[in-house]
This record gives structure tokens, sequence and C-alpha cells, in this order.
């Protein structure tokens, strides 16, 4: 049996530990059992969480020296560092083949253990910028669901801790043995796209005299760099500095972020077809809407209105 061990802390989420518990640790009637799985903490006794009561954790660091998998389902305050117990038990395990597995905010203590240098993870989507600043050696990619390098893995937000378990499943034990766990708990064994389709639009910030709003007005219109830099009086070359200075982006990319911002937003709030969508934005057709938004949002219009139109 492959055990798996997650190291909880006070104050634990209750849904992070849940995702590992209800793939790895629930016995389901006609499913094989192929994991044990037991939960551990640095000081044994009640550990609080975040739903308001304790739970009673028996085992302390010593769980992490059998487990073949530990989980850090999650870690609050972000900001909380290692103790010296807690990293010599996490490095020791890795040292020895264990895989080591972060959902959510659980990636910022595997980061400071150093394993995570010079290697890409994620995290939820309003952390990702944190987690960059604080481990520049850590690649940050915040759109993904997961990244799973094999000896250690992380995922984003703490529904795709959901997504990363099932998808370890599928390594160890193929895809029909993840289908079939994932059917009895009524989830998809793999989820289309990354977590860029979950994040909100960035509201768009005026700091160029108008010139955002005056565009944000006119999206259906063929609008062109030079028309932009006209409105201000300002050569297409200034506009573009003054965008790479106040924004961090060029004007180009900033018409095409605002473009599928706007289409995202018909998609939740319109019946509109996705072709009068497109014209709508300014991306002419259908098909330019459909691969503008995969590249931006990591999924067809069609899937993300069927998970985000409010009804």
């Amino acid at each position: 049996m492959h055990r798996v061990v997650a190291l909880v802390r006070p104050v634990q989420s209750t849904f992070e530990l849940g995702c590992a518990a209800e793939v790895f640790g629930t016995p389901r009637a006609a499913v094989p059992q192929h994991y044990e799985f037991e939960v551990c903490t640095e000081t044994p006794g009640p550990v609080p969480t975040s739903a308001g009561y304790a739970m009673t954790v028996v085992r302390g660091l010593s769980a992490l020296t059998s487990a073949d998998t530990v989980i850090i389902p999650g870690w609050a305050p972000v900001e909380a560092p290692l103790s010296d117990g807690v990293r010599r038990a996490l490095l020791r395990a890795h040292a020895r083949g264990a895989r080591l597995v972060t959902i959510c905010s659980g990636v910022f203590a595997l980061a400071r253990t150093g394993l995570l240098d010079g290697r890409s993870a994620t995290t939820h989507w309003a952390r990702a910028d944190q987690l960059q600043q604080e481990f520049p050696k850590v690649r940050v990619e915040p759109d993904v669901l997961y990244v799973d390098h094999g000896d250690v893995a992380t995922s984003a937000g703490a529904g795709a801790g959901i997504d990363l378990c099932l998808h370890l499943v599928r390594q160890d034990h193929g895809a029909a043995h993840a289908a079939l766990l994932a059917r009895h708990m009524v989830m998809p064994p793999h989820r289309d796209g990354g977590q860029a389709q979950y994040a909100p639009p960035a509201p768009p910030v005026d700091a160029l005299n108008g010139l955002l709003d005056w565009a944000g007005e006119r999206l259906a219109a063929p609008l062109s760099i030079d028309d932009m830099a006209a409105h201000l009086n300002v050569s297409p070359r200034t506009l573009a500095r003054r965008f790479a200075d106040q924004l961090g982006t060029s004007p180009g990319a900033w018409l095409l972020s605002r473009r599928v911002a706007e289409a995202r937003t018909l998609l939740e709030q319109t019946d509109l077809p996705v072709e009068a969508i497109a014209v709508r934005v300014g991306l002419t057709s259908a098909v330019n809407l459909r691969r503008r938004f995969r590249a931006q949002v990591g999924t067809t219009p069609g899937a993300y209105r069927r998970a985000f139109r409010i009804r």
C-alpha cells in the first residue's frame, strides 16, 4: 500500500485537507483501495481548523519517515516560517524518495525548503504574485491547475487540489482507475483549461488621460494603435513607451486583453451567439475569438459559458 501522509498545522484548512482525504483516504465500495492515508502535525494534540473546531492529531513528524507521498494541504498564514524540525523532516522525506505535494498555499511551505528553486510551481491566482516576489528562484505559473515534476508537485487554488490528487492517482494506477474514483466522487477526472478562467479580469486602471475608457467604449470598432495614438495626439512610438512605463504592456496586448475581458462578460451575462460576441468586442469572427480566448483564458468560449453563465 502506498502511504500518503498529510502534514497539517494550526489553523488548518478543512477543505484542502478534505481534498487529499477524499482521494487517498476514503474507502469506496467497488473501488480498489491502493492508498493508506494518515495525518500528522509537528506537535500532536488538538489542531485548530478554519471551520472553527479543533481536530485531534495523534501522529508527529515521525509519520513522515515512512511516507511515500507527503501532502501539505495549505499553509496559513502563508507568511508562517518553517520550523527547523518541519524543514528537516520534509527534506529527509524527499531525500529518501518520497513525493512532496502541496495544495493551494501549501506551496509557500515547500518553497521555504529550497526544493522548488529553479523549478516551476503554482498556487492560487490571488497569491501568485506574492509567491514570485518572496521566492524569485521559483518559476511561478499562475494560469495552470497544477505542476508535477514527479518528486514534487504543486496545485492552484483549493479545488485544484482535487485535480492534482486525481492526476497523481492517474500516474500511479492508470487513467481507468482515476476515472472510476472520480465517478464515485461525482467529479470530472480531468478539467480543461487552467485557473486563468477563474481569476476575474483585472479592472482597467486608466493612467493615460482617459484613453483606456475611450478605447473600451469602442471595442466593436476596428480600433488601431494609430487611432489610439491620435486620440492622445502622440506618435505610436510615444504611445508604446507610455504603455510600457505606466501599464507594463504594449498597446496591442492591452487592447486584445480588453477585448477578451469584454467577451468573458458577455459570455457570462448574455445568450448572444459566439459570432455576435466576436463582432461586438472587435475580434471580427468566432474563429478569431476562439483562438484568442483559448490563448488568454485557457479554455473555449463555449466551455467558459457553460461554467460561468449567470442565470
